[in-house]
């Protein structure tokens, strides 16, 4: 935290001169006040306050802070207590990031804040998930339970992310590859042939195939850095556009309609959105604030608004289910189970239950499309290059049966 270098005057009008640690300058004139001072000039340190600045933009990977929770939670079940806790994790983390976050919320902590406003000072580190749950658990008498239920979903999320990048690991490197492949073709063999082909072309005798494939081959060779260079110009384009929320919209209801791809993306948002908001509920978070948190962790605008809309309608005393079925994207199935659980009164433990379903679901689609598309993959590259080598061999095959 910062230090404020202050002068000020006492109940006797004595002139008084320091520092305090404050959180801002408004932090500071209280501290004094507290003290029966009346400030003169507050000024923030301008080294310090850039050093607690600092922790703020620090960010540091889910997989490092995962274990922290988990520590933490077991060293105030022991009954340390919770300073001397985040001083033993910040001393034994190995992480410089990590540890410079840790002394942060410890001083924070000191200075007489909560564990979950500590942390929430750091959002690069401690998301908003982690921080309600943890406040959630500092206010109800629970902050331990807090701190596990945290470190389990994170560790799940993480599971569940590398699944799908692992699964998605060959096909992507298969498409780099194979375009490579066809590209180092296309540059670097075909045009050695079109000198060797001049005759057939001159005669009209060369294969239209051979023809397309030799002026495919030329046109990149002497305009492919052009091509190259409308390729990128054109991705900052996109980018820069998907940047506005009218492209970002865009960009999440195309995701939602591409087939195959667009029904696991859905499942495995709906899977995340159902888990979010079950352990924020179960961690004793209003359930408002829970559907606000919940609807960024789909990561689509489009089931945002109908996330938030279904919040609004709770705000005025109506169902979860009615809102979430009204939008058309959450499946029918999601919809009929979140209407049981609100007239059972189970609506935690339920969109856990459906987050589970929903996981799994999404693995075996994600499983059966990574399936199909590796043979798909390989399949369009073996006749990419077979189409290559027989507008290749045709001439030749032509020119031997000539002589």
């Amino acid at each position: 935290m910062p230090d404020f270098a202050y002068i000020a005057r006492n109940l006797t009008g004595q002139r008084v001169e320091g520092t305090l640690v404050a959180g801002s300058e408004r932090e500071a004139l209280a501290q004094l006040a507290g003290r029966d001072l009346f400030p003169v000039k507050v000024t923030a340190d301008k080294k310090s306050l850039e050093n607690a600045a600092g922790t703020a933009t620090i960010k540091v990977p889910v997989r490092i802070v995962v274990p922290v929770y988990s520590q933490l939670a077991a060293l105030l079940r022991s009954g340390v207590p919770l300073l001397r806790s985040l001083q033993v994790i910040s001393e034994q983390s190995s992480n410089e990031k990590l540890r410079a976050v840790l002394e942060d919320v410890r001083s924070r902590v000191e200075d007489g804040a909560n564990l979950s406003d500590a942390m929430g000072h750091n959002p690069k580190t401690f998301d908003e998930l982690s921080v309600s749950i943890v406040r959630a658990g500092g206010e109800g008498g629970f902050l331990e339970d807090a701190l596990e239920r945290v470190a389990a979903f994170a560790e799940q999320q993480g599971e569940l992310q590398s699944r799908v990048v692992g699964a998605l690991a060959y096909p992507m490197m298969l498409s780099v590859i194979g375009t490579g492949i066809v590209t180092g073709l296309m540059v670097f063999v075909v045009p050695n042939f079109e000198k060797m082909f001049a005759t057939l072309k001159e005669q009209g005798q060369l294969p239209l195939m051979t023809t397309w494939l030799l002026w495919i081959s030329d046109f990149m060779v002497n305009y492919g850095i052009y091509i190259l260079v409308a390729f990128v110009a054109l991705y900052f384009l996109i980018k820069k556009y998907l940047e506005t929320p009218e492209g970002r919209m865009s960009l999440d209801k195309l995701r939602l309609k591409v087939p195959m791809a667009g029904d696991i993306y859905l499942s495995l948002a709906v899977a995340r959105f159902c888990r979010v908001l079950g352990t924020l509920l179960h961690g004793g978070v209003p359930i408002v604030r829970s559907l606000e948190i919940a609807s960024d962790s789909t990561g689509n605008k489009v089931l945002m608004e109908a996330v938030n809309h279904a919040a609004e309608n709770i705000s005025s005393g109506e169902s979860l289910a009615e809102p979430l079925g009204a939008s058309g994207h959450f499946p029918r199935n999601v919809v009929e189970m979140i209407a049981v659980a609100e007239q059972s009164n189970s609506l935690e433990t339920v969109l856990t239950q459906i987050a589970e379903t929903q996981e799994k679901t999404t693995w075996r689609k994600l499983d059966l499309a990574v399936r199909l598309l590796e043979p798909l993959l390989l399949v369009l590259l073996a006749i990419v290059v077979l189409m290559v080598v027989m507008a290749l061999l045709l001439p030749v095959l032509k020119m031997n049966t000539a002589m």
